[in-house]
């Protein structure tokens, strides 16, 4: 056993104590088992032999042995979990799928109490010790298994890998009615539905193959993103490696006075919409002429569009033009609100400084209808989240846009009593020690959540952590010309767990990723691939070859950061004082601020 410890522990650089136990268990489970099939003379007197020194791929990932079952999948429906999730657990059926997948697994479907639905797939065949989890998006409410922005994983693409999801905990989707006089549902969306999941799902991968994966790991984007930072800064022992794409992170703003102001800013006084989607092409194409080719390449996307100095000022009309052709002085001041985001009647920044980056303005149809009297998806987000979510012991359900109330103290209202929502708590301390590591990503076309949320968030990972630590476990990777998750104009596909899973097993700290988009012109189709180094380097054309061939790029770190800063009203959410944890006390939920850890600040303090 020493034997093999030393061997292990050699082989895998910057890994924790609890990896190289779990890899080490594997290890000596199939050295015992080859022993146990020697004769009975010769088990005691022959030694097992030590086991091999996992073999790193081509993409940083350990070479695992593939295992099979140890017991028949519809077995399974007679096994009681209740003890690992530590609520009552009930498995409601268990199948082999076999038709429409690279390889057959064993779906597992069942209920953590009081209502989380889970789907578990186990491989029947060369399943390599590992386990994805996979978030949800919206206000989520059905359990369906998305890989998203890791589809181009090998071993996610052939079935190899355990995978799992949880509708957190209730059935209503993104009408948030579902919360009503339930507070054990508010609770489990905001944060114990994914965790008991994780807990259940790696019973389950015990029991089936007869060990606990090698290594665990969860992605998700938007609310799957905050899904994945709550999960890091909550269960740091949950998950060995985390790719959290566009985070959701500040639910009780995004889905108040973000959405909000998208609606409201854009009304004149009789209720009617100002600026109509039929001018965002118009709005998009100016911003690109004046700014498309600060990078070097006019390609039609901004590599940072912080850089951007656009006035919509300027395409206020002439006398005599053509109002098809230019925006009236109205239409101008609403394209700068909506950039610049939600504000009290002082001018005091009720969110983060850009709410809407230019170059997206393709994607605002969002909240910029078409004609009047649409109602836009921006505003059932923020009414189903202002009705039912930012006072969840007082649902309003006739509650209206109108009656928000754009001043510091509503402010302060709606993220207090929200605050278990929301994923901002900076101090990962737990989830570094545990040897975790962090990939956050977001496109810079985000036309749902702010790119500048996550800056700020790892910004202040940065801040409480300390530079070095911080990135030791931790990279941001921003995407131009993508919009919320996926799709957009730049590079838009891309694989965000390979990353991941090879920093966590060999140690190979992620230093590009290659994003790719299938473009048709003049009849054929020819892909374009980009490189996106890690936050705050961008890329750089090399000046030869072809601009569509990633290749032809190198890192380029500008000497000042283009962020216009983190002043507003809510800076100081990004802490650990924020978080609470609840209880649900019949139809009340009950939060308190989290106790018996030191604030960030403390720690801070201790660390200089």
């Amino acid at each position: 056993m020493h034997f093999l410890w030393s061997r292990t522990k050699k082989s895998l650089p910057n890994k924790n104590l609890a990896l190289q136990t779990k890899l080490i268990a594997g290890l000596c489970i199939a050295t015992i088992a080859s022993t146990a099939l020697l004769p009975a003379a010769q088990a005691g007197s022959v030694p097992a032999a030590p086991a091999a020194k996992p073999a790193v791929t081509a993409e940083g990932l350990l070479d695992l042995p593939a295992l099979t079952p140890v017991m028949s999948c519809t077995d399974l429906v007679g096994f009681d979990f209740s003890s690992a999730a530590g609520s009552p657990v009930t498995i409601t059926s268990a199948a082999v799928v076999t038709a429409g997948v690279p390889a057959p697994y064993c779906e597992v479907t069942g209920t953590i109490a009081p209502a989380n639905t889970i789907i578990v797939r186990l491989p029947t065949e060369g399943w390599t010790q590992r386990y994805v989890q996979t978030g949800c998006g919206g206000l989520c409410g059905r359990a369906s298994i998305n890989i998203g922005q890791a589809a181009g994983c090998s071993i996610v693409e052939d079935g190899t890998v355990a995978t799992a999801t949880t509708d957190m905990g209730h059935q209503g989707q993104n009408d948030g009615s579902w919360a009503v006089n339930n507070p054990q549902a508010q609770i489990d969306f905001a944060y114990r539905g994914v965790h008991v999941t994780a807990l259940t799902a790696k019973a389950l991968i015990a029991k089936f193959y007869g060990q606990q994966p090698a290594f665990s790991y969860f992605t998700g984007c938007s609310d799957g993103g905050r899904e994945g930072l709550m999960e890091a800064q909550r269960f740091p022992d949950d998950f060995d490696g985390i790719a959290a794409g566009a985070p959701a992170n500040n639910m009780a703003l995004q889905n108040t006075y973000h959405h909000a102001w998208n609606v409201l800013t854009n009304e004149d006084e009789n209720g009617n919409y100002i600026l109509l989607s039929g001018k965002l092409p118009l709005i998009h194409s100016a911003v690109l002429g004046a700014c498309d080719g600060l990078d070097g390449l006019t390609d039609g996307v901004l590599d940072d569009p912080r850089a951007c100095d656009f006035d919509p000022a300027s395409l206020i009309c002439a006398t005599g033009q053509d109002a098809n052709t230019c925006l009236s002085a109205e239409e101008a001041a609403v394209v700068q609100r909506l950039h610049d985001g939600a504000v009290d009647e002082q001018g005091h920044q009720l969110e983060l400084e850009i709410s809407h980056e230019w170059g997206s303005e393709l994607a605002w149809t969002l909240f910029v209808p078409a004609t009047q009297r649409q109602t836009v998806p921006s505003e059932n987000f923020a009414l189903s989240y202002l009705r039912y979510l930012a006072e969840p012991n007082s649902p309003r359900p006739d509650f209206q846009l109108s009656d928000l109330e754009f001043t510091k103290k509503a402010f302060w209202d709606t993220m207090e009593s929200s605050s278990y929502m929301s994923a901002l708590d900076p101090d990962l301390q737990d989830y570094e020690e545990s040897g975790g590591k962090l990939l956050l990503w977001h496109g810079w076309n985000d036309q749902h959540i702010s790119p500048q949320s996550t800056l700020a968030y790892y910004d202040a990972v940065r801040q409480a952590m300390g530079a070095k630590t911080a990135d030791s476990f931790s990279k941001l990777f921003l995407f131009p010309g993508v919009e919320h998750c996926s799709g957009g104009a730049g590079p838009n596909t891309f694989d965000v767990l390979t990353p991941v899973m090879a920093w966590v097993e060999s140690g190979k700290t992620p230093t590009v990723i290659v994003a790719s988009k299938t473009v048709t012109a003049e009849g054929s189709t020819a892909p374009i691939t980009r490189p996106v180094y890690p936050y705050p380097a961008v890329a750089r054309y090399d000046g030869s070859g072809s601009t569509s061939d990633a290749f032809n790029f190198v890192p380029y770190t500008p000497a000042k950061d283009e962020g216009p800063g983190y002043n507003w009203v809510g800076k100081k959410l990004y802490s650990s004082d924020y978080q609470t944890w609840c209880t649900a006390n019949g139809t009340q939920l009950s939060c308190k601020p989290q106790k018996g850890r030191e604030t960030w600040l403390t720690k801070l303090a201790q660390r200089a």
